[in-house]
């Protein structure tokens, strides 16, 4: 199951009115704190679950949504946040890698 909120698709109406939507991935993303859940635009493959929400595509691959149980799609002042019913990826960490903090 994946929710977006209401702001979600304010922000994402605002985004495509002047362009044709694209089908968006929920995807883990490396960063510095570990992986996340991320948003991007994206095809379709044979290996992702498709739900239409609210007049756009969002596309997961089915073994990241059944690891991650129920998906949640939110807006913050930094942007969108995508959480999950159950932790999927790294999680946090300390600066071991490439990142400067």
């Amino acid at each position: 199951m994946i929710e977006i909120t209401p702001s979600v698709k304010e922000q994402l109406d605002n985004h495509f009115a002047d362009k044709d939507k694209s089908p968006i991935r929920i995807h883990l993303a490396s960063g510095c704190g570990g992986e996340r859940l991320s948003l991007g635009l994206d095809t379709e493959q044979e290996s992702d679950l498709v739900k239409e929400i609210s007049g756009y595509t969002f596309i997961v691959d089915k073994e990241l949504s059944e690891k991650a149980g129920a998906i949640k799609v939110d807006m913050t002042p930094y942007g969108f946040s995508v959480s999950s019913e159950v932790q999927v990826g790294g999680g946090g960490g300390g600066c071991g890698g490439g990142c400067s903090c």
